[in-house]
């Protein structure tokens, strides 16, 4: 599983702008008032090679209300379920006495510390730097989240201590497959079936599993590593804290995979929560299989109810295979296996640049960009920039101008060209010449 790092302080020194330059997203609501974020929020950063689970926290103060005391509680088991810790403070205000009490109670804890000091925008590197020595937690980071000033040096102290991801003790050519969804639908009944052994506990009581298991399993003589995880359920149902812990584990499982397997319960139909949890999947760029479980002994006009919701409530994810199974029978196992393939080789596809270009041009030519200012935005030509989920660096001009629904155009398109199944392609817009262009080249080699 891909280390935690939780970000932890009291109320308005930057934690959220912080989460979401480092996770590249705007997942954090940011406000100047203080306290605007109150549970634990996650996304996933990376640097120098190495990948790590980030949880954005609420702010810690002295207060005695029923909301301070239940911030807390969400920070305590965010420290608990990290690898490191990040402590974000106040440049320009100083240190405090709440500041001194969380260093207090992180010196007690053996989890690594990294002190960062925040709206340092302007300030003197190391005169800012030496107020914060005295919390004898190592040496402060200058930084300026609003800016970006100082984060690429805190990114590279948070990767020198986190630990590497855990091996698992399986063959790296092992394809890593999560298998998701809410408690009680059969997961682990699923994860049996296809190890062919009793591997996971099974029980009629939701959540019995409480961790993300790993299972090496060989199907068709290929390498299989299942990934089991807790059911995931709606955040007003999620108050035991051992339960909040499993959702970060599904969360990582997740994200060490290069697939995801969401068991539906036929029996209950498709839920809202179903939708919220294919959702993170795609968010996360796992691509996707829906295995409806319990198929069987299911009369035709609910079998064609099931068909109806799935079209409906799961319209939104990209192409992918539905396969109707019983993990306890092993009906439809078989497909599924085939289904988990498909999604795995989609993941880590190889586009070629000349095929991937001709694709463009053909999408392109068939649905052009819209006009801003009079003028049309066209991508010129493309790369394959990564896998797992597949990326498409994208060069031209303006390109950030491409409206969204342009850019989901695209990639359904070429998505189509390279036969991907439960992928959703995912872009980087680079305004930078062409340099396969041997007209300009060549002009200036004879300049």
């Amino acid at each position: 599983m891909i280390p935690v790092v939780a970000l932890v302080g009291r109320p308005n020194v930057g934690k959220s702008t912080l989460f979401n330059r480092l996770t590249r997203s705007r997942q954090a609501l940011v406000d100047d008032q203080p306290g605007v974020t109150r549970d634990r929020l996650y996304g996933e950063a990376s640097h120098q090679d190495r990948r790590f689970l980030l949880i954005d926290t609420g702010g810690l103060s002295d207060d005695g209300d029923v909301l301070s005391a239940a911030v807390r509680e969400q920070v305590f088991q965010a420290l608990s379920e990290a690898d490191a810790v990040v402590f974000l403070l106040d440049a320009r205000d100083g240190l405090s006495a709440s500041d001194r009490d969380i260093a207090s109670d992180l010196r007690r804890d053996e989890t690594p510390v990294l002190v960062a000091a925040n709206k340092a925008e302007g300030l003197d590197r190391d005169i800012t730097a030496s107020e914060f020595f005295e919390l004898s937690l190592g040496t402060p980071q200058v930084v300026s989240a609003k800016t970006g000033q100082g984060v690429g040096t805190l990114l590279d102290a948070i990767a020198s201590i986190v630990p590497d991801s855990e091996s698992e003790g399986i063959s790296a050519e092992a394809n890593r497959i999560a298998i998701v969804g809410r408690p009680n639908v059969g997961k682990s009944t699923l994860v049996n079936c296809l190890a062919g052994e009793p591997r996971m506990i099974v029980a009629d009581l939701p959540g019995t599993t409480r961790d993300s298991v790993a299972v090496p399993v060989e199907r068709d003589g290929e390498a299989l590593l299942l990934l089991d995880t807790a059911g995931v359920r709606r955040k007003s149902r999620v108050r035991e804290t051992l339960e909040k812990f499993s959702v970060v584990k599904t969360l990582q499982a997740l994200a060490s995979a290069e697939g995801a397997v969401l068991v539906l319960d036929a029996r209950e139909g498709v839920s809202d929560q179903d939708a919220t949890i294919a959702g993170l999947i795609v968010e996360t760029g796992r691509s996707i299989v829906i295995a409806v479980n319990k198929w069987d002994g299911l009369e035709r006009r609910d079998k064609n109810a099931i068909r109806r919701e799935l079209s409906r409530k799961l319209d939104f994810l990209p192409e992918h295979d539905t396969v109707f199974i019983s993990a306890m029978h092993g009906s439809g196992i078989a497909e599924l296996t085939k289904a988990i393939r498909r999604v795995r080789a989609s993941a880590m596809a190889e586009m070629g640049t000349s095929r991937l270009n001709r694709a463009l041009a053909q999408a392109v030519e068939h649905h052009r960009p819209p006009m801003v200012n009079h003028r049309t935005i066209k991508p010129k030509y493309a790369h394959q920039g990564g896998k797992n989920p597949p990326i498409v660096v994208l060069h031209g001009n303006t390109l950030h101008k491409l409206p969204a629904s342009y850019l989901r155009y695209l990639g359904k398109t070429l998505a189509g060209t390279f036969k991907l199944t439960g992928t959703r392609i995912r872009f980087e817009l680079r305004n930078a010449e062409n340099p396969y262009d041997k007209k300009k080249t060549s002009r200036k080699g004879r300049g």
